[in-house]
């Protein structure tokens, strides 16, 4: 795209507290709840970790970003039932609607005192400009985005922190990426990335960013 290079130094988070774990969560191979490291993520117990993990890709992007700017965040489950409260998750008997964009860029806003806002139609092409002006950007993605190569069966469904890029690539954080691979600052080619994007996101910065 011919894009200018661009790297934010930011810090990353998996949706899960064992990152190296992610192939074994995903094959089934372990259970979200055997997680070692369940604890650190302020769950009350095993189970309450295991229902959230796979479904705080949100609040790991938001964690990420706070972190990179320098903010003490809680852990996931712990921002989860934050952002619940908030309106940004709602609760049914199966599971969990959510994020919802509006309500929890509102409530991040006023929480921390940053610049967000919903994009409700986001284009491949508008995400560089963002980049280059200090901002972070959350895109709604298909998961299968871990492996760029696929053809994914939809788009959307998860949330990915976009935080670089050079002209052949988009440069993102994925919180259900595979370690050493496509989590921390995983490339995704510019032409590949429509296959996976939603058209749709929320930006957020901080001090005039």
């Amino acid at each position: 795209m011919g894009n200018t290079p661009v790297g934010h130094e930011v810090p990353y988070h998996s949706q899960w507290e064992s990152a190296a774990l992610v192939p074994d969560l995903l094959s089934g191979r372990v259970k979200a709840e055997d997680d070692p490291l369940w604890h650190l993520s302020g769950a009350e117990d095993p189970a309450e970790y295991a229902f959230w993990s796979w479904r705080v890709c949100g609040m790991a992007c938001l964690r990420m970003a706070l972190e990179h700017w320098g903010f003490e965040t809680p852990g996931l489950v712990t921002l989860a039932r934050e952002f619940l409260d908030a309106g940004a998750y709602v609760r049914r008997a199966d599971g969990v609607d959510g994020l919802i964009y509006a309500p929890f860029a509102e409530h991040a806003a006023k929480r921390w005192d940053i610049e967000t806002e919903v994009h409700g139609r986001l284009t491949v092409e508008e995400i560089p400009g963002f980049l280059d002006e200090g901002k972070l950007v959350m895109l709604s993605v298909h998961p299968s985005i871990r492996e760029p190569d696929t053809v994914p069966p939809g788009r959307g469904g998860h949330l990915v922190l976009a935080v670089g890029q050079t002209p052949d690539h988009l440069i993102v954080h994925n919180p259900s990426g595979f370690p050493g691979v496509s989590q921390r600052s995983a490339e995704v080619p510019w032409e590949a990335l429509p296959r996976f994007f939603a058209g749709r996101g929320v930006t957020l910065g901080i001090g005039g960013s």
